[in-house]
C-alpha cells in the first residue's frame, strides 16, 4: 500500500472534514431522507431525491478520506533546515519572465490548493524544485507553457 505525504496540519484538516461528516453531515442526511419519505410518493420526491444525492455524495467522500487518513505519512518539516528544497519547505520564487515573486509551500496532493499557496509534490514545478537551492534557476514546463524562476528563499517552519 503506497503512503501518501502529507504536512501534519493537512493530516489534520482530513481527520477534521471526516469526523464532521460522520457526526454530523451523515445523521442530517438521514434525518432529511427520513423527513422527505414521510411526504408520500418516492417517485416523484424531489426533496428525497436530493437528499439521496446528498448521503451517495457523503458516504463516497467518507471512504475517500477513511483511505487517504490510512495511508497518510504526515512528515513534520519543523526540524528541517537549510537552503535545499525538500516536501514541506516554502519556497520565494521569482518569476524571470514577469519578475513577479510568489512563494508557496510544497506540500500533499490531498492537501493542495494553489490558490492559496500550497503546491503539490506531484506537480511539474514542485518537481523541478526538489533539490534545488537558493539561487538556483529552474525551467519547468507547465500545462501552460515553459516557465523559468530562480530560487529566492528556502524556509522550513
Amino acid at each position: 500500500m503506497e503512503r501518501i505525504p502529507m504536512t501534519p496540519e493537512g493530516l489534520a484538516q482530513l481527520e477534521d472534514e471526516y469526523k464532521k461528516l460522520k457526526t454530523e453531515e451523515r445523521p442530517a442526511v438521514i434525518k432529511a431522507i427520513a423527513a422527505a419519505r414521510e411526504h408520500g410518493d418516492l417517485s416523484e420526491n424531489a426533496e428525497y431525491h436530493a437528499a439521496r444525492e446528498r448521503q451517495s455524495f457523503i458516504e463516497g467522500r467518507i471512504a475517500e478520506l477513511e483511505d487517504v487518513i490510512s495511508r497518510a505519512d504526515a512528515i513534520d518539516t519543523s526540524k528541517l533546515v537549510g537552503p535545499v528544497i525538500r516536501f514541506g519547505a516554502y519556497v520565494m520564487l521569482d518569476d524571470e519572465d514577469t519578475d513577479e515573486e510568489v512563494e508557496y509551500r510544497i506540500v500533499g496532493s490531498h492537501e493542495a490548493d494553489i490558490k492559496a499557496g500550497r503546491l503539490p509534490v506531484t506537480s511539474p514545478l514542485a518537481k523541478a524544485l526538489i533539490g534545488k537551492h537558493t539561487g538556483n534557476s529552474v525551467d519547468v514546463i507547465t500545462p501552460g507553457g515553459s516557465k523559468s524562476y530562480e530560487v529566492v528563499d528556502v524556509r522550513y517552519i
